[in-house]
């Protein structure tokens, strides 16, 4: 990294960083309080609220948020007539899943092979620590130029928009010239990235009936219709011999033209079985940033250890569909309702509910903004040119926040690279890319300022 203060200064942080983000990974934060003791997300929202305290914000508050949960926020006054930014990042996090599948537990920061281990590590407590760092580096290097808020979310993960519906109930809150989402991470690590894409989302939840009640299968299958067997197919239906997603009326052919993603090295980071092939057509970042994709999340049916010779009266099936930006996810949601509709067999009776919905996001990616970004990952990464590239994930609160401040530039930036894999057993981060994004913060703060 280029030497410069504000790069020494965050060095010299990064002993600090860990211990921080050690003591913010050992909160058990799930905001899903059937799993995980809701005073395990509490003891975070109030680690968050401790840190933003002893850095000089003011009107520091626990937001409780319409879901149930609460969200942390801080303000701090910049110099007279500055701008304001906000910086966002949350505090929750994904069930660690099967803990036997960690080689090291997964709320304990645990180094191995230069990275850090933990649930939450990049997704997204190490984006508040990336925030912090740079704070305390400007702050180190005469003062934060700028008017900061901080916003740490504390349901993110469960996707029950809380933030969302507080903050249009006090639009005045998060008003800022510019929005820095610290919930999302460079193309791979080294490649400086801002994210200018984000599919939305819908769930529905479908379910077949057929049957007052389950059969034998010996007296009665083969004549008698099988809810779960036209389950079955209308799922199957949702996608196309190639596995293309193909929802009636969706269109699912837009084309990426930004950076590209190699087949191989997807394969890679995907881990993918030697000798399977990869579903859809187009390229890798045609599939992932620029068109619909559906998933089959869950099937409420017998398991196999117990399952008795029965056909079944009914069964359900939760589908994600991820829509892309340009299609409106109200719309895509009665689309695929309608198709489960139409393509259930045999005139079995079916019923659909949705039960959650994101819209897609695009960034200006004009702005000016952008341009001080662009320049200020360049110093933080030996000159490295900043990539733009799409996520397939939803992150619904920013098309609320650019409902409320059209005028508000949105940048996506974070620690959640390939290897980090975020969501599954062994998350990680680099905590390289911590340091040189938390300078590339800094230095785009300083560079917004003066613009």
């Amino acid at each position: 990294m280029s030497s410069n203060p504000v790069a020494e200064t965050v060095a010299s942080l990064m002993p600090r960083a860990k211990e921080e983000l050690t003591e913010l990974v050992a909160f058990k934060s799930v905001a899903d309080f059937d799993q995980f003791p809701r005073s395990e997300s509490e003891g975070a929202a109030n680690w968050v609220a401790d840190a933003l305290r002893a850095e000089g914000f003011e009107d520091v508050a626990l937001l409780d948020t319409p879901d149930g949960t609460q969200s942390v926020y801080g303000h701090l006054p910049g110099p007279e007539g500055s701008k304001t930014v906000l910086l966002y990042a949350h505090y929750d996090v994904q069930p660690p899943l099967d803990e036997a599948g960690w080689h090291t537990p997964p709320f304990e920061l645990t180094e191995r092979d230069g990275r850090w281990y933990g649930r939450g590590a990049a997704d997204c407590k190490g984006g508040l620590i990336m925030h912090l760092l740079a704070l305390r580096a400007l702050k180190a290097n005469g003062g934060v130029p700028v008017g900061v808020k901080v916003i740490a979310e504390g349901s993110e993960e469960q996707g029950t928009g809380g933030l969302e519906r507080y903050a249009e109930e006090h639009p005045e809150l998060l008003d800022a010239d510019a929005i820095v989402i610290g919930d999302s991470g460079n193309f791979r690590v080294g490649v400086p990235t801002v994210t200018t894409v984000l599919r939305g989302m819908t769930l529905v939840r479908v379910e077949v009936d057929t049957l007052e009640g389950n059969l034998h299968s010996g007296q009665f299958g083969g004549a008698a219709p099988d809810a779960l067997g036209a389950l079955i197919r209308v799922l199957d239906s949702l996608r196309a011999e190639d596995g293309s997603t193909t929802i009636d009326g969706l269109t699912g052919t837009a084309q990426w033209d930004g950076l590209q993603y190699d087949e191989e090295q997807f394969r890679k980071d995907a881990k993918v079985l030697d000798g399977v092939g990869l579903i859809g057509s187009g390229t890798v970042a045609d599939r992932i940033w620029a068109r619909p994709a559906v998933t089959v999340l869950g099937i409420d049916c017998p398991p196999v250890v117990g399952a008795t010779p029965s056909v079944q009266a009914g069964a359900r099936a939760l589908v994600s569909l991820r829509v892309p930006p340009g299609v409106d996810a109200a719309e895509a949601t009665k689309l695929l309702e309608a198709h489960l509709v139409a393509r259930t067999p045999w005139g079995a009776r079916v019923s659909t509910e949705q039960i959650g919905q994101g819209q897609p996001f695009r960034a200006d990616t004009t702005s000016p903004a952008y341009a001080a970004m662009a320049e200020a990952m360049g110093v933080a990464y030996d000159g490295a040119e900043m990539q733009y590239a799409g996520q397939g994930g939803s992150i619904p609160l920013c098309n609320t926040l650019g409902s409320l401040y059209p005028r508000a530039e949105i940048l996506l930036i974070g620690l959640s690279e390939p290897e980090a894999q975020i969501h599954a057993v062994n998350e990680s981060v680099s905590p390289e890319e911590l340091e040189r994004l938390a300078v590339a913060e800094a230095l785009f703060l300083t560079k917004y300022a003066a613009g």
